[in-house]
């Protein structure tokens, strides 16, 4: 054990800074080596990733103010979920209906989104080559409306219908109330303003640009813009309600805040085909947002960021598009 007093503390900074060190070497090492026998900057990209968030995770465990903080905003919350959800005698833990009906709903509804409510499977049903007029021209849009409209039939209709004949459950209870959103719109602000940094830093990337915006003929005119826009925010307000008001609601009085955790990982899968690192964020992200709505009962606020970061990732991928009202599309 290091001596006590200001010499232990140096000697314990002195260890931590080594491992830092030793981490970013090794990080460096594997980067230059996968770069020198690899072909494929994704594989050095998702290395540096994962070797520069252990690093920051090591760097944030080895803190005890951040410890402390980190309990505060995780820990301290889930128990103060625990202590406020409503329960009957025996309902934790439970064999519970209303858990069956929510969770095979959940499943129904991810098969659906995968199997039919995709824009490839409208390319299936109404083949660009029969298309003919407005609706050649407005082709593509029309088959994200039918995928934001698939998000709307089941993340909304599906689960309200299914809540509609649950004994004892209200639609109102599900965080569509706004009132916990407007007390607590500042912790959303700050969440946006930390954000911000990252995704006008992952915009300059390859990756970014090549799947943003999902429209690609976003650029051709203000309605085509604003069209796009209004469809997505529509599927982030479908999508808040499903996972951050169906899901968690209905699980509380079981699992209390567990339910978090369940589902954050349907959550994270949703975002399969998007660039690594965003799939990953999708994990931190549910956690947060879910946390927030549990404490908050409102979906507004991941409405909001949602929204807000979506609309600032198209305007940042447009720019490398050709100007509004071109009738070149956006390209990688």
């Amino acid at each position: 054990m290091p001596p006590p007093g200001p010499r232990r503390d140096l000697v314990l900074l002195a260890r931590r800074l080594a491992v830092v060190a030793v981490v970013a070497a090794a990080t460096l090492a594997g980067v230059l080596a996968i770069a020198r026998y690899s072909t494929s900057p994704a594989l050095v990209n998702v290395f540096a990733q994962c070797s520069i968030g252990g690093a920051g995770l090591y760097i944030l465990l080895t803190r005890p103010y951040l410890v402390r903080w980190l309990a505060r905003v995780s820990t301290d919350q889930w128990r103060a979920i625990d202590a406020e959800t409503p329960r009957t005698q025996g309902q934790g833990g439970a064999t519970s209906g209303t858990v069956l009906a929510i969770l095979v709903t959940t499943a129904i509804v991810l098969t659906l989104q995968e199997y039919i409510g995709g824009s490839d499977r409208f390319t299936r049903l109404f083949p660009v080559q029969e298309a003919t007029g407005e609706f050649r021209y407005y082709y593509d849009l029309a088959g994200f409306a039918w995928w934001s409209g698939w998000r709307v039939l089941g993340y909304v209709i599906i689960p309200v219908i299914v809540l509609a004949f649950l004994p004892g459950e209200r639609i109102r209870d599900y965080h569509v109330r706004p009132a916990g959103f407007f007390r607590h719109l500042w912790i959303y602000a700050l969440l946006f303003a930390c954000v911000l940094p990252a995704v006008i830093a992952a915009s300059y990337t390859g990756s970014f640009r090549s799947t943003y915006p999902f429209y690609r003929l976003a650029n051709r005119s203000q309605f085509d813009l604003w069209a796009w826009e209004g469809l997505y925010a529509i599927q982030f307000v479908s999508l808040e309600f499903f996972f951050r008001g169906f899901l968690l609601e209905g699980l509380r009085r079981a699992l209390g805040s567990n339910a978090i955790f369940v589902m954050i990982v349907p959550y994270c899968m949703i975002h399969f085909g998007k660039p690594m690192s965003e799939t990953l964020g999708a994990i931190g992200a549910g956690l947060i947002l879910g946390t927030l709505a549990m404490r908050t009962r409102s979906i507004w606020g991941g409405v909001l960021i949602h929204i807000g970061v979506a609309v600032t990732m198209d305007v940042l991928a447009l720019r490398g598009c050709p100007p509004i009202g071109s009738s070149d599309p956006c390209h990688p």
